[in-house]
């Protein structure tokens, strides 16, 4: 069943349009809160964090007046990264978790990203049995005017978040003698990332710690990376760490100024993990991932499995089939011994873990070959324009060109507006040649 307001990766949009309005978020409030309060739980609480944008301020109060009038008590944290809203959810034993967050997007979007109490994002069951009550008719979900919420602000939550991160590794770790360039994207992890890294002794250079509501992601953050690059060189830094809008994802540099994309610090994850005989099962991708990684996990006798895109997929898979490291190319990295969804702040404690004897980043994080891989994306009014027939004959077309000296993967955005064009393979013209015969058709 084609679930209504739910994407990839949580609702997300154009703010003041379709779903992303008051008149929305507190029907999306509403209806979650009541589908948590049905669950047999004494305590009826959710808990809210954000990522920086303007529009925060209106859809907040839109989500916690929906929850409050369904009789949720509510806890709202202020900009936090999405996996320090997770992890509150859980210790504070919650009922919910939601962050109003577009990630990776520009400032006019914003979005939400449910999690229920054990830190999990929501499965597809579960969001289509809220979208049916934020579309029910009767008023039933409204309590009684003494039942109401009520609503209290937690300063602390980055702190505590910090806590709980830091409790992941032995008391004695420290980054002294470390410098480290920190792009957080003027998002969410603006206050936690720096706080983070300086309490264990790095000399930390920040940039993109200057939200204003409209700058979120503006030519910074983990989707420009050459900022983290050009700031890397110029600090003479060991490494780079950049952050996306809400932090769920993480690209990083090495001391050479190479970037280094979420495959590699999978590649390097899964081999570490291997030798400390801490990993599990193997490794989840996704249709995305380099076929270079998955080369190099078989060599290393690493099971490697893919799932569609989006780390609420790779977790899913992760838990069938009892893995505990996945992620994207994108940088969302799933630590199954840590966490329950992508956290850029963990996974970058993990990596500098690995670096605390000073080993080069450039030695550690360079694993593996890459596959020659282009990506388009190509923004399109209607996404289901890759069902028609002339692209589908396109892509058809593409594929025997490509043959078996590659990939080929055309998909919508789960979301943005855009048609994602994958070709891969170790000719880039030929890379180019099937990528424009698609590109030509959509357009």
């Amino acid at each position: 069943m084609r679930k209504k307001y739910f994407g990839t990766d949580g609702i997300r949009g154009t703010v003041n349009q379709g779903n992303i309005t008051g008149e929305k978020f507190f029907k999306f409030g509403l209806a979650s809160g009541t589908y948590f309060k049905n669950q047999k739980k004494t305590k009826q609480i959710a808990v809210i964090a954000k990522d920086t944008r303007l529009s925060g301020y209106t859809l907040e109060p839109a989500l916690v007046s929906g929850l409050v009038s369904g009789g949720m008590h509510v806890f709202t944290l202020g900009p936090l990264p999405t996996n320090g809203l997770a992890m509150l959810t859980k210790s504070m034993k919650a009922n919910m978790g939601i962050m109003i967050t577009a990630s990776h997007n520009p400032y006019y979007d914003n979005g939400l990203k449910l999690f229920g109490p054990d830190g999990m994002k929501l499965s597809n069951k579960i969001e289509q049995k809220i979208e049916k009550l934020v579309d029910a008719k009767n008023t039933n979900q409204l309590t009684n005017p003494k039942l109401l919420g009520r609503v209290k602000r937690l300063e602390d939550g980055n702190d505590k978040y910090i806590e709980i991160l830091k409790k992941n590794f032995p008391s004695n770790f420290n980054l002294r003698g470390m410098k480290i360039v920190l792009d957080c994207a003027n998002g969410a992890s603006y206050k936690a990332a720096p706080a983070l890294l300086k309490s264990l002794g790095a000399k930390v250079k920040s940039i993109g710690v200057s939200p204003n509501g409209l700058n979120i992601n503006e030519k910074c953050g983990s989707t420009f990376p050459s900022k983290i690059k050009d700031a890397v060189k110029k600090f003479k830094a060991h490494i780079g760490i950049s952050f996306d809008g809400d932090a769920d994802r993480i690209i990083m540099c090495d001391e050479k100024g190479k970037i280094i994309d979420g495959d590699q610090i999978i590649a390097m994850l899964a081999l570490r993990w291997k030798k400390k005989k801490i990993l599990k099962g193997g490794v989840i991708g996704t249709l995305m991932s380099n076929y270079g990684l998955e080369k190099f996990l078989k060599k290393e006798n690493i099971k490697f499995l893919r799932s569609k895109v989006g780390d609420k997929h790779v977790k899913e898979k992760m838990k069938k089939f009892k893995f505990n490291l996945g992620g994207e190319q994108s940088g969302h990295i799933i630590l199954g011994k840590f966490a329950t969804t992508g956290d850029g702040l963990l996974v970058a404690l993990e990596v500098l873990f690995s670096l605390r004897k000073r080993k080069k980043a450039s030695e550690l994080l360079n694993v593996f070959k890459p596959l020659p891989q282009i990506l388009e994306n190509i923004v399109v009014k209607d996404k289901s324009i890759i069902n028609k027939t002339i692209c589908k004959m396109a892509t058809t077309k593409a594929k025997k060109l490509m043959r078996d000296k590659g990939r080929i993967l055309v998909r919508k955005s789960g979301t943005e507006p855009k048609i994602r064009i994958m070709a891969e393979s170790n000719n880039r013209n030929l890379n180019l040649k099937c990528i424009n015969i698609i590109k030509k058709s959509i357009k």
